[in-house]
């Protein structure tokens, strides 16, 4: 009775070992059943941006914290007065920084001075005034001057065009490789966006210049970058 439960045993096992195999077998066959052609595609779109932002600041300096600050106070005040009269709103008009720090002497032993700095961040929506807008407030005090960072408003829908461009992209690439490789292109397996988004700034040609101080406007390039899987079909 021993020997008979043992080769029932054995048994049990080598038909769990072939159905194991067996597993893998098909497994394999799943894999190599698995044809497909993965390629990246990229989009971009040019655009000529519609608004800039700019940094603008005051720094000065006191013979204490409060005189630093009340001075910067009255030279930026001026600055934002000048903003606002060239047409740009008070909800495109932000703070960014202020500060006041102690200025040391050589040997760091006592205080010299303190100087206070104050800084906003502006967008215009007319870079044609760009130019005047940085003469004016540097005539009205402002001696830190940041920018222009040129964008577009619509900066969501044209990221939505440059990834239709990028998938057409995928799509062509595909093509031409399974033309080549004799096969015929299937469904969309996969696809996988990478980051993207306003990549660069170049003028152009039809770029102009305003007032005292030059602004170009140039051109932004957005691109979308994504990789798509297809299958064979």
């Amino acid at each position: 009775m021993r020997r008979l439960g043992i080769a029932v045993l054995v048994t049990v096992v080598a038909v769990i070992a072939l159905d194991a195999s067996a597993a893998g077998a098909a497994s394999v066959a799943a894999l190599a059943d698995q044809r497909t052609i993965t390629v990246n595609g990229t989009g971009i779109v040019t655009s000529v941006p519609n608004q800039a932002d700019f940094t603008f600041g005051v720094s000065t300096n006191g013979t204490s914290a409060t005189a630093a600050l009340t001075a910067n106070a009255s030279q930026m005040n001026k600055v934002i007065g000048v903003l606002k009269a060239l047409g740009i709103a008070g909800r495109n008009i932000q703070t960014a920084q202020i500060s006041v720090s102690p200025n040391m002497n050589r040997a760091g032993t006592s205080v010299v001075n303190y100087t206070a700095t104050n800084s906003v961040i502006a967008r215009t929506k007319n870079i044609a005034k760009s130019g005047k807008i940085i003469d004016g407030v540097v005539r009205a005090g402002a001696n830190l001057v940041g920018g222009p960072s040129l964008t577009r408003s619509d900066q969501q829908a044209l990221s939505r065009k440059a990834l239709t461009a990028a998938i057409a992209d995928a799509r062509a690439r595909a093509t031409v490789i399974a033309a080549a490789a004799h096969v015929t292109l299937g469904r969309v397996r996969a696809v996988t966006e990478a980051s993207g988004g306003p990549i660069t700034s170049s003028a152009d040609n039809s770029a102009k210049s305003f007032a005292t101080t030059p602004v170009e406007a140039g051109t932004i390039k957005t691109e979308a970058d994504v990789t798509v899987t297809f299958d064979i079909a």
